[in-house]
């Protein structure tokens, strides 16, 4: 399950603003992509992860679907399932059918799915990196350093659609070597979603094990 987190996991206000000193050219273009975000109701993304580490000759790749709505999220991936609700997290996992609850309780070192169109408002410095193409597409390059020298993050890469201002892809860089890349494969605006939508019903899960860390 950490795995599976250590990429989409990244806690940030969406209050913050941006501190001084930073690059105005990406700060103009990070503003009008989490503006693209932020107005959306509720969106449904499906994308391809990969870890990949050199040293540790390793490189694996998952595929995956989230669906957002501010603070909440659902994701499935790799016989896996989270979801918040933005107080409590289940966590299950298919293999075992056994689902995991706890209390959301941000880590500001990882890295969040429903945060990553606000993450460089707080706590990160920004720089336009250069113009360039993916799948086609001209995308603008710019990167994020946290400014807390702790983190396990060093660095993350995040290409923005020059068209419309959409995240096509981003990669996060961590001290052990490890970097993650998700490219985002389909996007879906405004999808409908309920009070069921980031809950966990276990009446649908038959004979799932519940373990409580509440």
């Amino acid at each position: 399950m950490k795995k599976i987190l250590a990429l989409l996991t990244l806690s940030v206000s969406l209050l913050s603003t941006a501190s001084a000193q930073q690059d105005p050219k990406a700060g103009k273009i990070l503003d009008q992509m989490s503006a693209k975000y932020q107005a959306m109701k509720a969106f449904k993304a499906s994308f391809t992860q990969t870890l990949e580490n050199d040293a540790a000759k390793v490189k694996e790749n998952l595929s995956g679907d989230i669906t957002v709505s501010g603070q909440k999220f659902r994701l499935k991936m790799s016989g896996q399932e989270v979801i918040n609700d933005g107080k409590t997290v289940w966590a299950y996992a298919k293999s075992e059918n056994e689902v995991t609850v706890s209390d959301n309780e941000p880590d500001e070192q990882e890295i969040s799915p429903s945060q990553i169109y606000t993450l460089y408002k707080k706590g990160y410095k920004y720089t336009y990196v250069q113009e360039a193409k993916e799948n086609g597409e001209l995308v603008d390059v710019i990167e994020l350093s946290p400014e807390d020298r702790t983190n396990q993050i060093f660095k993350v890469r995040m290409k923005v659609s020059k068209a419309d201002k959409s995240v096509k892809s981003w990669q996060m860089f961590k001290k052990n070597g490890n970097r993650y890349t998700v490219k985002i494969n389909k996007f879906t605006p405004n999808v409908p979603v309920d009070a069921t939508t980031f809950n966990f019903d276990k009446t649908k899960y038959k004979g799932v094990r519940v373990i409580d860390l509440r």
